[in-house]
């Protein structure tokens, strides 16, 4: 599970998805066989979550790693391409964002 702390020493990316109802469980099974697959065995990752709005027509992702190039060097594997076109088919659009934690409440 993700944690979330001001000044913590890793990369926070949250990716939002535009999807549909009627594709939106397609998109989370998607989401979930690359995290369960290939995603989480990469080197740097740490943690990921994955959010779904009650109309099903917005899906959030977020995953930390330990170095933005960690991230950036899975987002560029050929296997990673692959699943991202796949990808791009369930949705009408995606963005990966890095951020920064600048705060946290408990």
């Amino acid at each position: 599970m993700p944690t979330i702390a001001k000044g913590a020493d890793y990369q926070t990316v949250i990716t939002t998805f535009d999807t549909t109802p009627g594709t939106c469980q397609d998109l989370l099974d998607a989401l979930t066989a690359a995290y369960a697959d290939f995603i989480s065995h990469q080197p740097g990752f740490i943690a990921a979550g994955l959010h779904v709005n009650d109309a099903q027509t917005r899906v959030a992702n977020y995953s930390q790693w330990e170095r933005r190039e960690d991230f950036q060097a899975m987002l560029r594997s050929d296997e990673m391409r692959r699943r991202n076109r796949e990808i791009n088919e369930l949705c009408r659009n995606f963005e990966p964002v890095m951020h920064d934690v600048v705060e946290s409440f408990n």
